[in-house]
C-alpha cells in the first residue's frame, strides 16, 4: 500500500462528522447572518480583504470548519493550533513560517487556532506584533465569549462574529446529505430516515450538527438491514441513537415549551413552570438550556424584587452543569419554582436596555476627570477633586458620576419593585 492509498483509507474510516466537514462555502449549513451574499463577511471572503477574526459560538456550529474554509478560499498557508495544547513556542513557529511565506511567496499565512480562549495573556501577546505587521492573520475559534474570555488586546485586533445553533431544517438538511452522499457520507450502506427520524436527530441535537452526525453514524452502524437490504432510522432508533427520549412533537414544539416555560415563570404559576421545564427534559432538551433561561428569568422578571432569586438559580444551573441528570435535575426543580413564586418586577430589564441605548449613541463620552484612575495623567485633567464616600457622614455624598452629557440621567426605576 502506497501514501495515498493510506491517506485515503484514513479519510474513509474518518468518524462521519469529520468527512462530512463543508469544502466549500456553499455547503456551510446555516450562519446566513454573517455568510449571505451581502454581508461584510462574505464580501472580505470573496475580495480576500479578511483580517484577524474570532469566531465564536455553541459546538458543532461550524466555526473551526468556517476557519478552515477562508484559509483554503484565499490560497493562503493555514497552520492549525489548539490553544489547550500549544504555546508560545508553536506561536514563534508559525510567526516565523509566516515570515517566510511573505517574504518568498508572497502569500498570506492564517493561524487557525482552536480553543482561543485557553491561551495565557504571554501566549497571546506573543502574536500581537506579527498580527499588527500582516505576518499572520488570525482566526481564533472558541465556545467562549470573547469579550469576557480573551485579553483586550487580541480583541481590539479582529473582527468578532457570532455563530449561532443550526436550525432544525439546517440540522435535518445535513443529515440528508450525509445519508446519502456515497463518497462522504453513508450512501454506499443505503440508509433511509424517515421524517419522523429526521426531526428526532434535529431536535436532540439542540443546533449542533457534530453531535447529530454522529448519532446517524452509530444509528446506521447499529441496525441491521431489511429485506430490502436498505437501512431504516426512524424516531425510536434515532432517539436511542441520541440518548434521548423520543415523544411526539413537531418542528416548532421545542420552541412552544422553551416560551411556555418563560411564560409560566414571568406568570408566577410554579406548577406550569415545573410541567414545561420538566417536559422539556423527557424530550431530551439539553437540561443547560433549561437552567440558563431560569437564570435570565431570575433576573428578568424578578429582580430587585427577590435578588435570591437569581443566586439559586445561578446554583440549580452549576449543580445541573457539575452534577448532570437526574441528579441536578432536583436543584432545577428548586429554582424554578423559586423563581415562579418570587414576587415580580422588571426593573432591572428596563434599566438595562436604557443604558445599553445610551452606552451606543454615546460611546465616545470621555470619563470626567475626577472619576479617572489616577495612576496617570492626561492633558484634560482638571482640578476637580473626588470625593471619597467613606469620608462623609453616612458614607456618601452626592456627586456626578455620569459624563456630562447624560447628567442626571437616572435607569433604575425604584418604585417598579
Amino acid at each position: 500500500m502506497d501514501l495515498f492509498d493510506f491517506t485515503d483509507n484514513v479519510k474513509k474510516t474518518a468518524p462521519l462528522a469529520d468527512r462530512m466537514r463543508p469544502v466549500d462555502l456553499s455547503e456551510v449549513l446555516g450562519q446566513k447572518h454573517i455568510l449571505s451574499k451581502g454581508s461584510l463577511l462574505f464580501r472580505a471572503i470573496e475580495a480576500d480583504m479578511l483580517g484577524s477574526c474570532i469566531f465564536f459560538g455553541p459546538a458543532g456550529t461550524g466555526k473551526s470548519t468556517l476557519a478552515s474554509l477562508i484559509a483554503k478560499k484565499t490560497g493562503g498557508l493555514s497552520i492549525k493550533l489548539n490553544a489547550v495544547s500549544s504555546g508560545v513556542a508553536d506561536a514563534k513557529a508559525a510567526i516565523e513560517d509566516g515570515r517566510k511565506n511573505k517574504s518568498m511567496y508572497k502569500k498570506k499565512t492564517y493561524l487557525i487556532l482552536d480553543e482561543c480562549h485557553r491561551w495565557s495573556k504571554a501566549q497571546s501577546d506573543s502574536i500581537l506584533a506579527a498580527v499588527e505587521e500582516g505576518l499572520i492573520i488570525l482566526l481564533g475559534t472558541t465556545t467562549e465569549n470573547p469579550y469576557a474570555s480573551l485579553t483586550p488586546a487580541i480583541v481590539s485586533r479582529c473582527r468578532i462574529f457570532q455563530l449561532q445553533p443550526l436550525s432544525y431544517a439546517d440540522v435535518m438538511e445535513g443529515i440528508k446529505r450525509a445519508s446519502i452522499d456515497i463518497e462522504r457520507g453513508l450512501g454506499s450502506l443505503g440508509v433511509d430516515v424517515n421524517e419522523e427520524g429526521l426531526i428526532q436527530f434535529a431536535y436532540s441535537a439542540s443546533g449542533d450538527m457534530r453531535n447529530a452526525l454522529n448519532g446517524l453514524e452509530l444509528a446506521a452502524l447499529t441496525t441491521p438491514a431489511g429485506s430490502d437490504g436498505r437501512i431504516t432510522i426512524d424516531k425510536k432508533i434515532a432517539s436511542e441513537s441520541m440518548q434521548t427520549k423520543a415523544i411526539s412533537m413537531d418542528q416548532s414544539l421545542y420552541y412552544d415549551m422553551l416560551s411556555a416555560l418563560c411564560k409560566s415563570l414571568r406568570g408566577s404559576n410554579p406548577s406550569a413552570s415545573l410541567y414545561w421545564g420538566m417536559r422539556l427534559l423527557e424530550s431530551g432538551c439539553d437540561p443547560l438550556v433549561v437552567a440558563r433561561r431560569v437564570v435570565a428569568h431570575a433576573s428578568e422578571d424578578v429582580g430587585m424584587a427577590d435578588s435570591n432569586a437569581l443566586l439559586i438559580a445561578i446554583a440549580s444551573y452549576e449543580s445541573v452543569k457539575n452534577l448532570g441528570i437526574p441528579e441536578g435535575r432536583l436543584a432545577l426543580s428548586h429554582a424554578i419554582i423559586y423563581v415562579a413564586n418570587a414576587p415580580k418586577s422588571n426593573a432591572v430589564c428596563l434599566a438595562m436596555g436604557e443604558a445599553i441605548k445610551d452606552a451606543q449613541s454615546t460611546a465616545n463620552n470621555n470619563v470626567p476627570s475626577y472619576l479617572r484612575d489616577r495612576n496617570y495623567k492626561t492633558p484634560d485633567d482638571d482640578d476637580t477633586p473626588y470625593k471619597y464616600p467613606h469620608a462623609y457622614p453616612n458614607e456618601k455624598i452626592e456627586q456626578e458620576y455620569m459624563p456630562k452629557e447624560l447628567a442626571g440621567k437616572n435607569y433604575f426605576n425604584e418604585k417598579l419593585i
